[in-house]
């Protein structure tokens, strides 16, 4: 519909094509794109965080530049066996990288900063344009991975930086980390607006609502594109102030007797202010837990973003010298990621705290989608330490950091953009947006729901998706980037499902006669107190199998792996209904 309906938009009948669909199409490794024209254009390039929640990277092109706004990553799902992290590729990028000028960031959400070592190791000359917290957040990351010294551009609300033909101006607005901005990028064809992750706080933490008037003054200059954050836009209203979460710590702190245990992003600034105020309030000494979570306060702390009394902050190693009802513990682990601090504590793995009854965990955030069972996993596991477990669905101990429809529908109207293009959401929450931005009155055709690696282009004359790149996922796993893939991960799965079975066989090519095994080694395909007795019964008829193979083929180290794998795979599934991976192991001697 929304192709139809951009067709009548451009003045396409049903057999005509529009201005893009005019021009020849070139080929970037394998996939078709259109070829740029020769007129002033720009080119917006989502390569990832369209049809998903993390991983957000857009590339801004236009004829000779090019700028990266973003470059996150996203965790793994359970269908990617033993894969770390997932990160952008970076494939349209490197094959322009005479273009390069630049990487803007809007704010320190690992979604949004976690994928920069791996980008600055390729382009170790980007220069990086941030708010303070942002980049001292992303310098720690840097540190970790040893990448050396980055090339930072220090940027506050209302600075522009100039990379090539594009400038950006930096927007404030609220989101649950401090420093988080919108930009808006001046191209040669027009202003394209990116409203990173936003939400309109009327009484923020800090003191600072959003730039109302910029972001207006912004729109009534014209604004040709916006790309905007899609997370909420299935959610009627307005996203709650955070200072609702002050008054839920007020009630959760005056009833509390024992010691309590706040689980936050460790990004989440304002959640730490606050929790930091309360146990003022409440005369408790607060711990930071995790090395994250102690990373974030001191960089907040030393650019003014947090204020911690030095008397109330105390070390982890000394929680035990005071009363329980005097302690605060903040820790990460809010997304049941099975290392951190809150999911080590839930089965006593951590060395300077356990759980013990009485006490009260408030787990102030939301399960990101696909992380729902390692959080209830780990609500059950401190519920039967006895711990008292508050959590964010419950509606008190948390709130969005991203817009509701009406806050979205808000930012619609004060940039009234010519196209719009939903990001930062699954596929579901784009074209809810795109609903809200035609309500608003983007034509319908105007409106973009676009996928990981889409090209859209714009010129004077039109805008229109052009072609496709390269917008899949990029596994890391370990020190490897980029050398899992799919094959590798189906084995994975392969695994997990039947097991292995390793076969060990030594032959005489000369004599073309087994002189030693098989010997059989399985792993996950047998009950253990039964494998012996049936191994040997499917070593014996494997024995059987191999003598009666033809002189020629013993000779044939390929033809007798075959005959193994086949015939033990068999036998394997005739026993048991699985389909082990069958590995093997024929040495000539």
């Amino acid at each position: 519909m929304i192709d139809h309906l951009r067709d009548a938009i451009h003045g396409r009948g049903a057999g005509e094509q529009g201005p893009a669909a005019k021009l020849p199409l070139v080929t970037s490794n394998t996939l078709a794109l259109a070829e740029p024209p020769s007129e002033p254009y720009v080119r917006i390039v989502p390569l990832g965080g369209c049809g998903e929640i993390g991983r957000n990277m857009t590339v801004i092109e236009t004829n000779d530049d090019l700028v990266v706004v973003d470059c996150g990553l996203m965790f793994p799902d359970d269908e990617m066996y033993g894969v770390d992290i997932v990160i952008n590729d970076f494939t349209y990028v490197r094959e322009r990288a005479h273009k390069l000028r630049g990487l803007l960031v809007t704010h320190g959400h690992e979604d949004h900063i976690g994928g920069i070592p791996y980008f600055v190791r390729e382009f170790p000359q980007i220069p990086i344009a941030a708010t303070a917290l942002t980049i001292a957040l992303i310098k720690a990351k840097s540190r970790e991975q040893k990448l050396g010294e980055v090339d930072f551009t220090l940027v506050k609300p209302g600075s522009r930086v100039r990379y090539g033909s594009v400038e950006a101006e930096f927007v404030h607005v609220n989101h649950s980390v401090a420093g988080a901005c919108a930009l808006a990028l001046r191209t040669p064809v027009g202003t394209i607006f990116h409203t990173g992750d936003f939400k309109f706080d009327q009484t923020p933490i800090d003191g600072k609502p959003a730039d109302f008037s910029r972001i207006a003054a912004i729109g009534d200059e014209g604004v040709l594109c916006m790309l905007s954050d899609s997370t909420n836009a299935e959610r009627p209203g307005h996203t709650r102030s955070e200072r609702a979460v002050g008054e839920a710590f007020t009630s959760i702190f005056s009833h509390a007797k024992g010691r309590i245990v706040v689980a936050s992003f460790a990004s989440n600034v304002p959640r730490i202010q606050q929790t930091v105020d309360h146990a003022v309030r409440f005369n408790r000494k607060v711990a930071f837990l995790g090395r994250s979570m102690r990373n974030v306060v001191h960089f907040a702390s030393e650019l003014g973003y947090l204020r911690v009394p030095a008397d109330t902050m105390v070390r982890s190693e000394d929680i035990d010298g005071y009363p329980p009802e005097r302690v605060v513990v903040m820790t990460t682990g809010s997304q049941g990621e099975p290392m951190s601090g809150l999911a080590r504590m839930s089965v006593r793995d951590y060395k300077h705290f356990k759980i013990v009854p009485g006490d009260t965990v408030v787990i102030s955030a939301t399960p990101i989608p696909g992380n729902e069972k390692s959080v209830h996993k780990t609500i059950n596991n401190l519920s039967k330490l006895g711990a008292i477990v508050i959590h964010g669905t419950d509606g008190r101990s948390h709130v969005s950091g991203h817009a509701s429809q009406e806050e979205l529908l808000l930012m619609l109207n004060l940039v009234r953009p010519e196209f719009f293009i939903p990001v930062h959401g699954e596929y579901r929450m784009l074209a809810a947006h795109a609903q809200l931005a035609i309500q608003t009155g983007v034509e319908p055709g105007n409106a973009f729901i676009v996928e990981n690696g889409d090209v859209l282009e714009f010129t004077h004359e039109y805008g229109d998706k052009v072609g496709r790149t390269y917008g899949g996922n990029v596994f890391v796993d370990g020190s490897g980037i980029g050398d899992i893939g799919e094959a590798v991960l189906r084995d994975r799965k392969a695994l997990s499902n039947d097991g292995i079975i390793m076969v060990v066989v030594a032959i005489d090519s000369e004599e073309a006669r087994v002189i030693g095994g098989p010997d059989l080694i399985s792993k996950g395909v047998f009950y253990l107190p039964e494998a012996g007795g049936v191994l040997d019964e499917l070593r014996a008829e494997l024995k059987t199998v191999l003598e009666g193979i033809s002189v020629d083929a013993m000779r044939d180290v390929t033809a007798v792996k075959e005959h193994i794998r086949s015939e033990l795979a068999g036998a394997v599934y005739n026993r048991t209904k699985r389909r082990p991976v069958v590995i093997p192991v024929v040495m000539e001697v």
